[in-house]
């Protein structure tokens, strides 16, 4: 009990050791101001940086089914579009899921009326069902606006020749 009255102690006389002083200077009784700290009020609203919108492009397809595909041998898949807009739109960035994914698109402006199209490469490294996405960003009526595509598939492991096993 005696140690922990101690503790105590020693943390009073530590905390107010450390304890901030505003001013040094004495001042007699008569002469204390009272200082007033004007608070500006926080404003009620506070606005968060602005979310992409959804793309307003017509894609001929949002998700791709490559079916069985070999292990180790790239596939792409093409993916268009037509500018529906009326206005001219620019594929800015293009951000495929994981590196096992490659991408190219188209780099020049898209006019109205015109297409363009989101090529994507998957090279699978592992056997198995496999859902990627490519994440595109365009510019549309002044703004960035955002779209996810999908493609699927099943990835099998390259047959072995039957002869090497028996010998094996």
């Amino acid at each position: 009990m005696k140690s922990i009255k101690l503790s105590i102690l020693a943390l009073f006389i530590a905390s107010a050791s450390f304890a901030q002083v505003k001013d040094s200077k004495v001042v007699p009784t008569k002469e204390l101001k009272t200082e007033t700290t004007k608070v500006e009020a926080i404003p009620a609203e506070v606005k968060t940086p602005a979310t992409p919108a959804q793309s307003a492009i017509k894609w001929d397809q949002e998700m791709h089914d490559f079916g069985d595909i070999e292990k180790g041998k790239p596939v792409t898949y093409e993916f268009s579009f037509t500018n529906n807009t009326k206005e001219t739109i620019l594929i800015t960035n293009v951000r495929p899921a994981c590196g096992c994914t490659a991408a190219n698109y188209t780099k020049t402006p898209i006019k109205p009326g015109e297409k363009g199209m989101v090529a994507a490469t998957f090279n699978a490294a592992n056997g198995g069902v496999f859902q990627k996405s490519v994440t595109i960003t365009t510019t549309e009526n002044g703004a960035e606006a955002v779209k996810t595509l999908s493609f699927k598939g099943k990835v099998l492991e390259p047959a072995t020749d039957k002869k090497e096993e028996i010998k094996s």
